[in-house]
């Protein structure tokens, strides 16, 4: 589509008009990551990308520009400005990206891209609750544990509207497992429901005693 095409190049032309060279390694050493930094703040990133995609109200445009951006990028600011297109309203809550935030979290395996993603499936959820705690479920026992702390962090900032019984079947396969950034994501959940129904969390944490330290002390921080 030569639309989306000219949309992801304006988008990489702009991200290279607002590079910072002197921030790039910084940004690239506290990621730890293999793709190189521009330069360009996240917040900022997010801003470009908006106003490249503005009064573009075609989803499948923005999404044929989303995958290049992110499957061909040559600087991490890509695929922040990717992941930027799939939140904007076109895109928000459609099922049928379902794979492309997927691809995102497979590909993507660090906290930045899947937490990005997690905002992506709380609308999933608003939009979807029947089709998307199906696809969870199955996501809550997946071998990449990336994937699985996606399913475990996706009721983030859902408050009332917390599916607690998928909540339980995101954390309790993954309860036992030593990887950090699976037993910070339970925790994560938990304090953040908390805020909610704090003795919903006292409960569940009462329950289960195999929790690991850091899920529990998380999952209590503001409890006391």
């Amino acid at each position: 589509m030569e639309s989306s095409a000219a949309l992801a190049g304006q988008i990489r032309s702009m991200l290279r008009e607002a590079a910072d060279p002197a921030l790039a390694p910084g940004q690239q050493a506290y990621m730890k990551s293999a793709l190189p930094f521009l330069g360009v703040r996240v917040p900022e990133v997010r801003r470009l990308a908006r106003e490249a995609a503005w009064g573009i109200s075609d989803a499948d445009e923005l999404r044929a520009a989303a995958l290049p951006l992110w499957r061909e990028a040559s600087h991490r600011e890509e695929r922040y400005a990717a992941q930027a297109l799939t939140a904007l309203r076109p895109l928000r809550g459609r099922l049928d990206l379902l794979d492309v935030h997927e691809e995102m979290i497979r590909t993507g395996a660090w906290w930045d891209h899947v937490d990005e993603v997690a905002h992506r499936l709380a609308d999933l959820l608003d939009a979807h609750p029947a089709e998307l705690a199906v696809e969870l479920r199955v996501w809550a026992n997946d071998e990449d544990f990336w994937i699985r702390r996606a399913a475990i962090i996706a009721q983030l900032g859902r408050r009332d509207r917390v599916d607690r019984a998928l909540l339980v079947d995101a954390i309790e396969p993954n309860i036992a497992d030593p990887e950090f950034f699976v037993r910070k994501a339970i925790g994560w959940a938990l304090r953040d429901f908390a805020r909610t129904d704090p003795d919903w969390v006292r409960a569940f944490v009462d329950a289960h005693p195999g929790l690991s330290p850091l899920s529990r002390r998380e999952a209590l921080k503001h409890l006391g």
